[in-house]
């Protein structure tokens, strides 16, 4: 067994991220689960988002783990999210009473899941022992979805990397609140192991990170141009990819963190210019630090993208709140990561609204959230309308960032002029010149590196 897979496979750390978050390797374990939706009813701090929309989100998390079956579901308003036990002590009873009732009319009820990013250590512990059943927050069970579909090894890695900032604040509340006294959180040998821990996956990932370097290095020396397609979890991300490209094994899935993984998938433009789309893990509101910022190493591949395709589902009824989440992540991103002269500029971007076949009448969508005429390319994924239109748009975007352009070269019939322009550049058509039957008219889309290249090696040396 390699040091990856003992890291994946390490028993003792699972005993203690079972105790700190209650999640489980056996994912396939039947859950009854009762969500408890908190939100502030008034103040600055109140959510911009619908308490009705919080709970559908929280709902679709539970959903997007096999075999959880949401028993109970209720929204609770309180003036903050920051009390040791969340809610007040009349509402705490009022909940305890529900969730009771539930119980006698025999409905097994085996966790409670609050709906926020994280609870403290004292929080956990004072709404444990008032519902005597296992308490979880987005946090861990974010984690949960995580594990369940993280395919690849450096997946696994960054997951179980996410864990521990979550294990450590658990220790440092439980420290803070303990006043000397209570039970210890971890042992010094458990503490030790999880140092540890975090140093290995830390240099396991450095090491995953510099061999990705090194494929995006050879990308660039292929000079493909990459288009990375961002949005909101389950916004169709894969979908619109599959659509673009044709590629038949894609296998979009309607769950929330389908895809965790940054994958690469080769499409051919209506200038037959080959381009990568980079499909990426999705973003979401309400999701601690904590988690993102393990994945920032995944979306480097992203953010280095010469377009970024901002896909929205435009069926929802929080679009344009999904929509302002992304584009802020997406800014807090570019600041943190080594993007060069990337810059977060409109001129990279191309937002698509997705999923037009669920709109009753998708006329009313042109204007986005903004009341600006920002244009919003209107597409189905699923039947494929206004597909070949954001093509279209692809390519012009691509050209202008590649510096690639449409020209007509004239070479001679047979020589090694063309061979070498079907391997340089994107040769869209060829055809016979009328004036001079011992030529070829050539159509090519080409950078202005090889173009300078082809007037270098056949022209200039022409006698």
């Amino acid at each position: 067994m390699n040091q990856r897979t003992e890291l994946i496979e390490d028993r003792e750390y699972d005993t203690v991220a079972s105790s700190a978050m209650h999640v489980t390797k056996q994912i396939l374990n039947v859950q009854h689960v009762v969500i408890i939706q908190p939100y502030i009813k008034w103040g600055p701090r109140k959510n911009p988002t619908k308490p009705d929309l919080l709970l559908q989100e929280a709902e679709a998390l539970v959903r997007s783990l096999p075999r959880w079956n949401i028993e109970l579901s209720m929204k609770v308003p309180v003036e903050t999210l920051d009390k040791r036990q969340l809610f007040g002590t009349g509402k705490l009873e009022e909940l305890k009473g529900i969730i009771q009732a539930r119980q006698e009319t025999g409905t097994p009820l085996t966790c409670v899941f609050i709906s926020k990013g994280t609870l403290t250590y004292g929080q956990k512990q004072t709404l444990e022992q008032v519902f005597r059943l296992p308490v979880m927050d987005r946090y861990s069970v974010v984690v949960q979805i995580l594990r369940l579909h993280a395919v690849s090894m450096e997946a696994k890695l960054q997951v179980a990397l996410a864990e521990l900032p979550y294990i450590w604040s658990q220790v440092k509340d439980q420290e803070g609140s303990a006043k000397g006294g209570g039970r210890i959180f971890l042992s010094d040998s458990q503490r030790q192991m999880l140092q540890l821990r975090e140093r290995k996956l830390r240099n396991e990932l450095a090491t995953i990170r510099s061999h990705r370097e090194l494929l995006r290095n050879r990308r660039r020396q292929k000079n493909f141009p990459v288009v990375a397609v961002v949005g909101y979890t389950n916004a169709g991300k894969t979908s619109l990819i599959k659509a673009l490209t044709e590629e038949q094994s894609l296998k979009p899935r309607d769950q929330l963190f389908a895809t965790l993984d940054v994958t690469a998938h080769a499409g051919l433009l209506p200038c037959k210019l080959e381009v990568l789309y980079m499909d990426t893990v999705g973003f979401m509101a309400d999701i601690p630090t904590g988690l993102i910022e393990c994945f920032v190493a995944t979306l480097e591949d992203a953010m280095l993208a010469d377009v970024i395709v901002h896909v929205q589902d435009m069926a929802h009824e929080n679009c344009a709140e999904q929509r302002a989440h992304v584009e802020r992540t997406l800014g807090k991103l570019m600041q943190q990561g080594n993007n060069g002269d990337r810059a977060l500029i409109s001129e990279r971007i191309i937002n698509v609204g997705n999923k037009i076949d669920l709109v009753a009448d998708p006329a009313d969508l042109r204007m986005d959230s903004g009341g600006e005429q920002q244009r919003l390319h209107l597409i189905s994924s699923r039947t494929l309308v206004g597909v070949h239109e954001l093509l279209l748009e692809v390519e012009r975007r691509v050209l202008r960032a590649t510096g690639r352009q449409r020209m007509v070269i004239r070479v001679p019939m047979g020589g090694q002029e063309l061979a070498w322009l079907y391997k340089n550049a994107a040769v869209t058509e060829s055809a016979a010149d009328p004036n001079n039957a011992e030529r070829l008219l050539v159509s090519v889309v080409i950078s202005e590196a090889k173009l300078q290249q082809f007037r270098h090696l056949f022209i200039r040396n022409r006698g």
